[in-house]
């Protein structure tokens, strides 16, 4: 292989686990690095709908499989790394994709709520990455790509905890790539606006809703999961191979007015 064939955004041969990966943003992530040529691990809590959704991928003709895993769970979160490295070979692509919003103003928001997002979106992400950058630090490559939000550049009216976990994952992402650099295993972040997935329908679906949506968006389009799937092939790529605790923004220009 000539040095420019090299530097492509095919991902064959490499080994990637997606965390929240049976629906939305999470299974178009895993489609899109399993058409890349990776070997996909479907991280899941539902584990016959994991199943299912890896068989469909591999009627496509990709490799995937789906692994349990409760991102609330410390043990689970390392049974699944080591589970994927069992079945499927050396981790060498991690999307921590899980994660939730549960929307409500800044003075009604309650400790459970308080606790939980940040149990899931930044806990639960943090040591996911730890576990697989231990095992990617012994072979001296990885690159770990966090699904964030543009919600984690500005403020979201009725989502100020939501607002302050993906900040937390996007400085996250820059202090784990800056760490982790000695050990060649990239760290970087997605930013998406809203993406049409079953969490945002409600919201899509009202009228009045989409057009003040709309209307805050330079590019006047609600986001698809491909949209977002696709970058995520790209970071995972030697196409990417100098960029590192960057954050890219996938905002229709949101966060550029």
């Amino acid at each position: 292989m000539t040095k420019d064939e090299d530097r492509t955004f095919s991902l064959a041969g490499e080994i990637a686990l997606v965390t929240g990966a049976t629906r939305g943003i999470g299974y178009a992530c895993a489609t899109a690095l399993g058409r890349a040529g990776a070997s996909v691990a479907l991280g899941c809590r539902n584990i016959a709908a994991g199943n299912a959704l890896a068989e469909d991928l591999g009627k496509a003709g990709m490799i995937a499989i789906a692994v349990q895993m409760d991102m609330l769970s410390l043990d689970s979160i390392v049974d699944a790394v080591s589970r994927t490295e069992l079945e499927l070979g050396p981790l060498s692509v991690l999307v921590n994709n899980a994660g939730q919003s549960r929307p409500a103003a800044a003075m009604d928001v309650n400790a459970a709520d308080y606790d939980s997002m940040f149990e899931l979106n930044v806990k639960g992400a943090f040591f996911a990455s730890q576990a697989a950058a231990r095992l990617m630090a012994k072979r001296g490559r990885g690159a770990i790509i966090n699904i964030a939000s543009q919600a984690g550049l500005v403020a979201l009216e009725g989502e100020p905890i939501y607002c302050m976990t993906k900040a937390a994952m996007i400085h996250m992402t820059q202090c784990l790539a800056v760490e982790w650099a000695k050990h060649h295993i990239r760290v970087n972040a997605v930013a998406p606006t809203f993406i049409r997935t079953e969490s945002t329908k409600g919201w899509l679906e009202d009228e009045a809703s989409l057009n003040a949506l709309l209307a805050r968006i330079p590019l006047r389009q609600i986001g698809e999961p491909e949209n977002v799937a696709d970058p995520v092939v790209f970071l995972a790529s030697k196409a990417a191979a100098l960029i590192t605790g960057a954050t890219l923004k996938i905002d229709g220009g949101w966060t550029a007015v």
